[in-house]
Parts: structure tokens; sequence; C-alpha cells
């Protein structure tokens, strides 16, 4: 059943942190797998993931910064993976399935922003290939596991979403615009999720494609100083400067809740803002989620390119 994408009344809101919606919440047995976990959002995913019981698997590009990031927490390992490296992918999901271990969660919270044009791979578009096709194959290649555990895939997106796809080059390569190509990778974020809650959900696996606000984090880190004052964001001392911005507790409560929350039951292939589902995005209004970004259509139709490009596919048996 396709989930209607409107607010579900839960009770939390853009101020809501990592430990009200964990509150009463024991993850105790179940194992977690959290891209960029130790840095930003992720960090913050993680401590409240290990915090409440469960074993988090960290796989990191910098393993060394994410050993020292994660040291102190108790119930988390890392291992290698550079998600815009396929084979390194593929490396570490060979590693884990090999555990025998299940998964009962997926936050794909790692991510590149507005950086400057950089080529990957056979010549892909770095955010493109990192935010959307290595997370890609990372799920269709940890499938056995992920369908053992019934679990839950989380696509941390953003509000940027709302760039679209751009069908005709998507990987940018006539005429590269750094906030084009990152909204582009944001929306895909989303039509993964759609795509991935359509096929999975027989099998009880769910997706969500979650918003988590606007925060701080070293996602920035292709920003210069200059950019962030003059949106508003910062003031020239480097203070945060725009009110509506969240506390990064706050910005990863909304994949933590998408992750775990038990109102979430029975759902799935919908996009969540402030620890709700989102309502549709109205002109003129900010928040909620661009039809083109839960289209059906454009979701299959993404599934099917990335399925190419990576030569990966849990589904293609069933899809046939």
């Amino acid at each position: 059943m396709t989930t209607p994408q409107r607010t579900i009344g839960s009770g939390f809101g853009a101020r809501s942190t990592v430990d009200d919606v964990l509150s009463g919440i024991d993850l105790s047995g179940r194992t977690a797998i959290v891209t960029g976990g130790y840095s930003g959002l992720g960090l913050e995913t993680t401590r409240a993931l290990a915090g409440a019981g469960a074993r988090v698997v960290v796989p990191a590009r910098r393993r060394s910064v994410a050993e020292e990031a994660v040291g102190g927490i108790e119930g988390v390992e890392t291992d290698d993976m550079d998600l815009s490296d396929l084979e390194s992918v593929r490396g570490f999901a060979e590693r884990f399935l090999a555990s025998g271990r299940t998964v009962d969660m997926v936050i794909d919270s790692a991510g590149i922003m507005a950086c400057p044009e950089t080529r990957v791979g056979p010549g892909w578009e770095a955010q493109f290939a990192t935010n959307h096709l290595g997370h890609f194959a990372l799920v269709n290649r940890l499938w056995p596991a992920i369908v053992r555990g019934g679990a839950r895939v989380v696509a941390v997106s953003s509000g940027a979403h709302g760039a679209g796809m751009r069908w005709d080059d998507v990987q940018f390569e006539r005429g590269y615009d750094r906030w084009q190509a990152y909204g582009q990778a944001k929306a895909a974020n989303v039509l993964f999720a759609v795509q991935l809650d359509v096929l999975g959900r027989d099998a009880g696996v769910r997706a969500f494609a979650v918003h988590p606000g606007s925060i701080l984090t070293p996602l920035q880190r292709h920003l210069a100083k200059a950019d962030m004052v003059g949106a508003g964001w910062i003031d020239e001392g480097g203070n945060l400067a725009d009110p509506t911005f969240k506390t990064p507790g706050q910005g990863a409560a909304t994949q933590v809740w998408a992750a775990v929350s038990p109102q979430l039951v029975g759902m799935g292939g919908v996009y969540c803002e402030d620890c709700d589902v989102a309502e549709p995005a109205v002109e003129g209004v900010e928040g909620g989620v661009h039809s083109h970004a839960t289209d059906l259509g454009e979701a299959a139709r993404l599934w099917a390119l990335s399925a190419g490009l990576t030569g990966v596919d849990a589904f293609a048996a069933v899809s046939r």
C-alpha cells in the first residue's frame, strides 16, 4: 500500500531532539549501519542509536578519523568504505555479509554539498555518485542482510531536492552548477527511497527519505565564509545568525525517528521532515516535498538508470 504524503501528527516537531524521539525505545540486539556516522548529523545519529542499545557499524572513507570520533562510544565499530568507489562499497558489503549478521536499520547519512566540479569513477559527477549511486550500490549489495532483518532504510535528502533530476545530462557534462548538482543528488535520494519501498515492502523492508533541516555541520566545508554570511547563516564573527537553524541533535532527530519510530510501522516510501511525514510542497511556502521527487515513474526510471550505471540490482530477477 502506498503511504499518503501527509502528516501523521507524531507529536514531535522541528525542535525535537534525538533523545526525544528515542524516549522509551530499547534497541538492544539491533544492528544499524550509518554512513557518515562519524561526523555531523551522522555522528549524532551514531551516538543516539548506540545509547539506546543498538550495535552501530560506521563504514568510513577516513577510517582513522572515524575511529577517533566514535572511539569512546560503546557498541560502535568502524570499517573501510568510500561511497565514490564502487569496489570499496563492494568490499565493505562482502565483509559485512560474511559476518552473518542481519541489518535492522540503514541510515544513508553521508554526503557532500556544493563541491567544485569533481569527477569520480568512470567520470561521474561527484555529488550524484557519492550521495546517490554509492548508497544505491550499498543497499543493493547488503540486501540479503537487510531483508533478513526486515530493515528500515533511511535516505537523508534535503529541501534542495526541488531542483529535480537533469535527465538529459545527469552527470553535468554540459555546464556544471554545484547547487543544481546538489539538488539533483538530493532529489535522487528521495526517488531512491520511493522505489526501494515499492520493491521491498512485500519482504518487510520499508524505506523513507528525510530532510533534517538546516544545521551547521562539516557538510558546509566547500562553502566560503562569505557565502554563508551572504546567505544569512552566520555573522562576520562566524556565529550562527539564522534562528531557524537546528542544533545537530535536532537535525539528526528526523532520521533517527524514521529509522526506529513505532509510529511508522506499516508505512514507507514517504519524505519526512521535522520528525513527521511531510506535506506536499506548496509554491511560496517553506518545506514539504515536491511532486517530482515522489513520482513513481520517475523513481522507477532512476532505479533503472542507477542499476545500469552501477551494475548492481538486488531485484533484477524480480523485476523481470
